[in-house]
């Protein structure tokens, strides 16, 4: 059974290959669009389960185009159709869905919920989000910064805010790839100490480096993301922008990178608080580029997953 459950639980090189194939079938979808045939159908008769306890723009749109592009169907199920671990259990939901699909993609709250999902299902599972990790875009992440400026083995990656669910996942992507990864943020919001541990296993720096100005020097990427997540309490919000104000991502702060670092946020942004207009909109962001590789680098996974 081939899940795809975290970076740091999936061997390097089928890592690389996923990248490789995603770029592929990003050219290939090009071609087609100037007239090249359509005969690339790697998921045609399958069907694929997407579970959303968690509402999703990105996730839900790119896996349903994705799995549709090649030649599958999807269901879309959210947290309301399933109450996943209230009345029936998650172990006896992964059975019985495996009776039905291909292939099932969950994006949810608590990594358990994946985890069991992953040891009951007999079909492949993939990790479209917990509260924890978000694997999958820090796949679109680094083939979006290969196709703007090669190989990311060895650059600089620096993180300024708060060290959530998608830093955890830089971090193990650091390790995998093999390039050096530093956090920037306060104290209470440092990424867990076990993804830095990961990281510096795999003989990579990773670091923390409270100033924000020292921590961007000779930096090849800068990435953040909301200072406030969907599922935090509105109690939270004002809390962590006294936290995080220091650290947002504006004109001065790209200024002391390299010349041509590229800017990345998953989305949505709220703008002007974790980052500026003018940095989003700027000629080093790549934002929708980077958005728009969510559908190919996934495609890639799934079909990592299925083997076709």
């Amino acid at each position: 059974m081939t899940h795809f459950l975290d970076i740091h639980k999936t061997d390097p090189a089928a890592l690389r290959a996923m990248i490789d194939q995603g770029i592929a079938m990003k050219q290939a979808r090009q071609d087609r669009a100037k007239g090249a045939p359509d005969d690339d159908q790697p998921l045609a008769g399958r069907m694929v389960a997407l579970i959303f306890e968690k509402p999703s723009t990105r996730t839900r749109v790119s896996f349903d185009v994705g799995v549709r592009q090649m030649g599958g169907q999807t269901m879309v199920l959210s947290g309301s159709d399933m109450q996943l671990g209230h009345g029936e259990t998650i172990a006896d939901t992964a059975r019985v869905l495996s009776r039905y699909v291909d292939l099932i993609m969950i994006r949810t709250f608590e990594e358990e919920t994946l985890l069991e999902m992953a040891e009951y299902a007999s079909v492949p599972v993939i990790n479209g989000l917990t509260d924890r990790t978000h694997p999958c875009q820090i796949m679109a992440d680094v083939m979006t910064y290969e196709e703007h400026r090669g190989p990311i083995k060895g650059k600089k990656v620096v993180w300024s805010g708060d060290g959530n669910n998608v830093c955890a996942s830089f971090l193990h992507a650091a390790g995998q790839f093999g390039f050096d990864f530093t956090f920037t943020g306060p104290p209470p919001l440092d990424p867990e100490a076990e993804w830095l541990d990961f990281a510096r296993s795999k003989g990579v720096q990773a670091v923390i480096e409270r100033d924000p100005l020292k921590a961007v020097a000779g930096a090849d990427l800068i990435v953040t993301d909301t200072w406030v997540s969907m599922h935090d309490p509105e109690s939270a919000k004002e809390r962590r922008h006294n936290q995080l104000r220091g650290y947002q991502v504006n004109e001065a702060l790209m200024a002391h990178a390299n010349p041509d670092a590229l800017f990345m946020h998953c989305l949505p942004a709220h703008r002007n608080d974790e980052v500026t207009s003018a940095v989003m909109d700027g000629p080093q962001s790549v934002i929708f580029d980077e958005a728009e590789n969510r559908l190919h680098a996934q495609k890639a996974v799934m079909r990592h997953c299925l083997g076709v």
